[in-house]
């Protein structure tokens, strides 16, 4: 079990842009030469890989942390900074990663060798090169790099399988994947043998089917009793249940109440209660008498799901099974995905601000007002002229005003306070 981790909490940050150069030419005998200064780098990006040789989420317990690599500034000449280098983050095949802010799904990394963006790296500022006009012809000022975020997500992997064994524990589900499959789990007679789910892969009329060994369910699973939520996380994409039941009876237990108790589990999860099912009668081999297999067969009969006695022991009744199995699954949907929602862009600074005075000082805050302080020169009369431009344009002006500021008022916005003026 300390090997196999299925969930993990990981903070992720793309590279930030590297900043505009301010620059001049300079040659000799070359009197006044242009601004010249290269556009910053951009910043390298987030990549998910979907690794089909990695089961767990065990790697993430160690490495929490991924950064990508900023751009660089640019620099005299025209001359672009470096392009920041991406980094790709691999995952098992069927994990799923959520926003820990909002817990909507990002990415659901459920096809072999897909490669998806999760952060793109912040753009690289411009040059002074860009900001020279007939009447501007000695810009002395450039836009920094659009710095990122940092964002913590929540990463579950839910295994991807066609056909989910479900079952109280104990009931021969290990067994039945060993007998229908190459797999070898472990088995033991003693309740929670398996710890974790196993995949196996039936291989019928020239298809593969993935088969996977749901961890048994106990009473309140839906709820987290015992390990209830990390197991029925991984029969979310099965496509089919096989719902194993012992009939034998041979641990005084009740076939219908366990039936019934496993189906009232599921249908707290999600809408787990709505998958097709196979019901598997397994342990005939030890029935004493017929009572308990035909009482369950009147028990299902009503909900039209089809019955199966097994002997995963005696490796008797499993061609008929797999037959239907196979005719079911031709008839259903593909393995679900999840409904992804597009985390907003970096670069999408909003211009939205709001204003608060603390001791006689208005401070202004929003998401663009660190960068818009950050592209000002305030040593160049220009650039401050764009600046109490580009506060008249977003409105911030006559907000100051409106909430009473006055000519001479202290104004504060990041890390800079200067006086207001109307």
């Amino acid at each position: 079990m300390g090997n196999f981790v299925d969930r993990a909490k990981i903070t992720c940050k793309a590279g930030d842009g590297g900043n505009g150069s301010v620059s001049f030419h300079r040659e000799k005998f070359v009197q006044n030469g242009g601004p010249d200064g290269g556009d910053g780098g951009n910043g390298g990006s987030i990549l998910l890989f979907a690794d089909p040789n990695l089961h767990t989420l065990l790697d993430f317990r160690f490495k929490s942390k991924y950064t990508a690599e900023d751009g660089g500034d640019g620099a005299p000449g025209r001359c672009k900074g470096k392009t920041g280098a991406d980094l790709i983050i691999k995952v098992p095949v069927g994990t799923v990663l959520r926003d820990a802010e909002s817990g909507r799904i990002v990415a659901d990394m459920d096809e072999a060798g897909e490669t998806r963006l999760l952060l793109r790296g912040g753009r690289g500022g411009w040059g002074n090169m860009h900001f020279a006009t007939p009447t501007r012809q000695a810009p002395n000022f450039a836009k920094p790099g659009i710095k990122t975020a940092v964002r913590t997500f929540m990463l579950e992997l839910k295994t991807i399988a066609d056909i989910g064994l479900v079952g109280y524990p104990n009931v021969g589900k290990s067994t039945i994947l060993s007998v229908v499959t190459a797999a070898r789990p472990k088995i033991a007679n003693y309740h929670f043998t398996t710890l974790t789910p196993n995949l196996g892969i039936i291989r019928r009329h020239g298809q593969d089917i993935v088969l996977a060994d749901i961890p048994g369910l106990v009473e309140g699973a839906a709820e987290g009793v015992g390990l209830g939520h990390d197991f029925l996380r991984h029969v979310e994409r099965t496509r089919l249940l096989l719902h194993v039941v012992d009939v034998s009876g041979s641990e005084g237990r009740d076939p219908v109440a366990d039936f019934d108790q496993i189906n009232r589990e599921l249908a707290h999860y999600g809408d787990l209660q709505n998958r097709p099912q196979i019901v598997v009668c397994n342990k005939t081999d030890i029935m004493e008498d017929n009572e308990n297999l035909e009482r369950l067969k009147a028990h299902v009969a009503p909900l039209g799901w089809k019955v199966f006695p097994v002997s995963a022991a005696a490796h008797q009744g499993f061609d008929a099974l797999l037959d239907e199995a196979e005719a079911q699954l031709a008839t259903l949907p593909p393995v679900q995905h999840f409904t992804e929602e597009e985390l907003p862009e970096e670069e999408g600074l909003t211009n939205d601000f709001t204003i608060q005075v603390e001791d006689g000082v208005y401070v202004v805050s929003g998401p663009a007002m660190e960068h818009l302080i950050r592209s000002v020169n305030f040593d160049d009369v220009e650039s401050l002229n764009w600046f109490h431009r580009t506060l008249r344009r977003l409105g911030i002006i006559d907000a100051l005003r409106a909430k009473g500021a006055r000519e001479g008022a202290t104004v504060s916005i990041g890390d800079m306070e200067f006086d207001f003026v109307d």
